[in-house]
């Protein structure tokens, strides 16, 4: 006669399942383990804006410390408060590199380049030449490297310690009053937080590749579909650029916001590293507004990754919307 699972007693069953599961256990038959420490999945996205195919990169994360030493005129209790309804530690505001790698088809665009070798803010950035291997992409293969301003961790990748170049077969873009500012020591305020790390990495960087730099302006095309829009306050030429393709738009922001909460919910809030705080500010409001008024998508160098999103009028501020990635295959924007 068989007996069907059913008929026997529930607690009969699972006593009999924990037992089988002890046996084996015991006998050695079950080693369901697997070692702590496994690495991350590649730092890297990819999508599609049109007829070009993009790549976003990381450098890594940049950990700036108390968000109170690094965001100004705004109380400590309204940035705890901020990043509390929005679900982040309020004792380090944590930064994203998000590089992007725009393909054409017949150029290849990098936009930033990272910290480089500076352990400025810790060991966890200069990720860049690694990540672009893991995303199959071949430094020697980038046409032209697009920096939006002069700063450490947007410049620090071009020159290796060995002087190496390593985008050896590029053109460069940079505004030059940006370029003439962070080279020279005699402009650079004394009082500039981590003064002397961004006046040698921009010296390391910049300085070497002088006569392969052209020097953008406003509203420029500098090459097919990406055009400049200046946004300084920053730094004294910091500029964001608007990427077409296919029919397609993609807005690449720089520094315009470095944090999608404190920087947006209270627009005018002061950043520590900008040249000129309330320039910054209002580059920020009026380049958010037309963003938002447009529902142009952005990347953000500093959001959370991968920094691809929308942002929308809320109040006298903004909020930011991030894109789902899509990872079956490549994404659309």
């Amino acid at each position: 006669m068989t007996t069907s699972l059913r008929s026997i007693p529930r607690r009969q069953v699972l006593g009999g399942i924990a037992a089988s599961g002890a046996m084996l256990t015991l006998s050695g038959l079950a080693h369901a383990k697997m070692p702590i420490g496994l690495p991350q999945a590649p730092y890297f996205h990819r999508f599609k804006l049109g007829d070009a195919e993009c790549t976003i990169v990381s450098d890594g994360q940049l950990p700036l410390g108390d968000p109170a030493a690094a965001f100004l005129n705004i109380s400590k209790e309204e940035i705890t408060r901020e990043l509390h309804d929005n679900f982040l530690p309020a004792d380090n505001a944590v930064l994203e590199q998000n590089v992007l790698v725009a393909n054409f088809g017949d150029r290849v665009v990098l936009f930033d380049t990272g910290m480089g070798t500076d352990t400025l803010f810790g060991d966890g950035t200069g990720k860049l030449m690694s990540t672009l291997k893991q995303a199959g992409i071949d430094p020697a293969g980038v046409d032209a490297v697009v920096m939006s301003h002069a700063h450490i961790d947007h410049c620090g990748g071009l020159i290796a310690d060995s002087g190496s170049i390593n985008f050896p077969n590029a053109q460069y873009f940079i505004g030059e009053p940006d370029y003439a500012y962070w080279t020279d020591d005699s402009k650079i305020p004394d009082n500039y937080p981590a003064r002397p790390h961004f006046l040698a990495q921009a010296r390391k960087n910049l300085l070497p590749l002088k006569d392969r730099i052209h020097f953008y302006k406003d509203n420029e095309e500098i090459l097919p579909g990406i055009t400049v829009l200046s946004a300084p306050g920053h730094t004294v030429s910091h500029s964001i650029f608007m990427i077409n393709s296919g029919g397609k738009q993609l807005c690449y922001i720089g520094d315009l916001a470095h944090h999608p909460v404190l920087l947006l919910e209270r627009p005018r809030t002061q950043f520590a590293f900008d040249t000129d705080p309330v320039q910054s500010a209002e580059s920020r409001v009026r380049m958010l507004t037309m963003l938002a008024a447009n529902r142009t998508p952005l990347l953000a160098y500093h959001f959370a990754w991968p920094g691809i999103g929308h942002v929308a009028k809320a109040g006298d501020g903004f909020q930011y919307f991030p894109l789902p990635l899509q990872q079956q295959s490549v994404g659309s924007i």
